[in-house]
């Protein structure tokens, strides 16, 4: 082999290895807090998309109350036809300007990479219709309170960031840990699952892990999308 394409072999590895490692971590469980055994009394919905995963929360009375602080940010959970609150975590600097891929740049790619502050968003959605990017994951009503309440756990700040969202309806907060390649969103939402004790993967760093692990531990054989 001739010395160009050695280090093409060399330079692609570290990418390499970090998917493979990506697909073993979707497989091999994560040690779940015991909340009691999983049920189709609840459910919540997870929305896959490109590079991310959000978690939807039903709005109701219960989540209304864990998250009230929402409504000094205009987040309008108490929005007649809000059906959904929508949560997900990231980098400050990559998650909060890129409400498009036109949005993206590569100094906020770098900076969530090696290590960014992370950031919570939390959107009100409308009753949301059948969608194959719509994962319906049932649960047991102390599994959602649990859940609830680690996400809740989350937010460092009720004080929103003073950027804007990207609809009328969301906002951003400071949020506990760091992002960096190794713990991204897509890590931080099975972190959240089997935290609230339903079976995921120890390590889920793509969206492609998320799904497997779904699939793998049998929670999209109780969906109806």
């Amino acid at each position: 082999m001739s010395r160009l394409p050695r280090l093409i072999v060399w330079a692609l590895s570290p990418v390499f290895l970090y998917f493979l490692l990506a697909l073993v971590g979707a497989i091999v469980p994560a040690l779940r807090d015991d909340v009691g055994p999983q049920s189709d009394e609840r459910s919540i919905i997870l929305v896959q998309g490109p590079i991310h995963y959000d978690i939807l929360l039903p709005l109701d009375d219960d989540t209304r109350a864990t998250f009230s602080f929402l409504r000094e940010a205009s987040v309008p959970i108490d929005a007649f036809n809000g059906a959904w609150l929508s949560v997900g975590w990231g980098s400050e600097a990559f998650y909060t300007t890129a409400g498009t891929y036109r949005d993206i740049t590569f100094s906020s790619v770098m900076k969530a990479a090696t290590g960014d502050s992370g950031v919570l968003r939390f959107e009100v959605y409308d009753p949301v219709p059948i969608h194959p990017a719509l994962h319906r994951i049932s649960l047991s009503q102390a599994q959602l309170e649990v859940l609830q309440a680690k996400i809740r756990s989350q937010v460092q700040a009720e004080t929103p960031l003073t950027i804007d969202g990207f609809s009328d309806n969301d906002a951003f907060f400071p949020a506990k840990g760091r992002f960096n390649i190794f713990r991204t969103c897509n890590v931080w939402v099975g972190d959240m699952l089997a935290g609230a004790g339903l079976d995921f993967g120890i390590w889920t760093p793509t969206p492609y892990a998320v799904s497997l692990s779904l699939r793998w531990n049998g929670h999209l054989n109780r969906t109806d999308d």
